[in-house]
């Protein structure tokens, strides 16, 4: 055996063996299996970073009645997530969240939730989230995506997938460079599509679910997620095929989530 050949193997098996051991992390509600190779803490202190910078330059909304009313369906949606994870014996994994929620002035339809529960909204997504029950579709689902620990999962997979490319770029050193660059282009379009892609696809479908059951442990009716996303369809715009999306495509998306209803529903208060 060539020296290049075992040491590819030995980093080969390495990866394995970090992902096998790490991969025992299970996300809350869905149940699945996850690989988190970043502790949550670094996670947490990246995310106020970010969150910090970004508030430097954003603008505030200076509409009191929505801002107030974001934070209010925030904290409702919170307490969802803490009294969840106490009961099921996960308040370990929300306890170093300080939760904080704002309403900045952009037309972009959009929101997000740093780790370690740094929500912002957008004043564009409040025309299709119309009403508080709208907010809160958003919010669980925002929500989610932190508590799930997607961010730690996608930097996780990156890291993974940055090793085995290395590694084949040592075992193809020996090669003609044509072969090296295709080898290393079918590789990186496998990666994208074969595993990136479904990867990204298949946390947008578990924050859905999981912002369903928050929303109505809150109170809130999981139906009008049915109605928020119909309006976000009809918003217009040429979008890429599902398999080269980030996102499930609408239809997808709104027949799964009408699928998980009555789940969601058992947990309406």
């Amino acid at each position: 055996m060539s020296k290049i050949n075992f040491y590819w193997k030995l980093m080969a098996a390495s990866v394995v063996v970090a992902f096998v051991v790490v991969a025992c992390s299970i996300v809350p509600i869905t149940g699945r299996s996850q690989l988190n190779l970043f502790p949550e803490s670094q996670m947490a202190e990246m995310g106020l970073s970010n969150y910090s910078e970004f508030l430097k330059d954003a603008k505030l909304s200076s509409n009191k009645e929505q801002a107030a009313l974001v934070k209010k369906v925030g904290v409702k949606i919170a307490a969802a997530v803490e009294e969840y994870m106490t009961s099921n014996g996960l308040s370990s994994e929300v306890s170093n969240y300080s939760w904080e929620f704002n309403l900045v002035e952009d037309d972009t339809p959009n929101a997000w939730c740093m780790p370690g529960g740094k929500v912002v909204f957008y004043t564009g997504i409040l025309p299709y989230t119309q009403d508080e029950n709208g907010i809160a579709v958003v919010m669980g689902h925002e929500i989610a995506h932190a508590v799930a620990r997607h961010g730690n999962e996608r930097m996780s997979q990156q890291m993974g997938m940055q090793a085995v490319a290395a590694g084949l770029q040592v075992a193809l050193q020996e090669k003609p460079e044509q072969t090296q660059q295709l080898y290393m282009t079918a590789f990186g379009l496998g990666a994208q599509f074969g595993v990136a892609l479904p990867f990204s696809r298949q946390h947008e479908t578990e924050a859905d679910k999981m912002g369903l059951v928050f929303m109505a442990m809150a109170g809130y009716d999981p139906e009008g997620a049915v109605e928020f996303w119909t309006r976000m369809s009809e918003s217009g715009g040429q979008k890429p095929p599902e398999f080269m999306s980030t996102h499930p495509a609408d239809d997808t998306r709104i027949r799964k989530i009408k699928a998980y209803l009555p789940q969601a529903n058992k947990y309406r208060k």
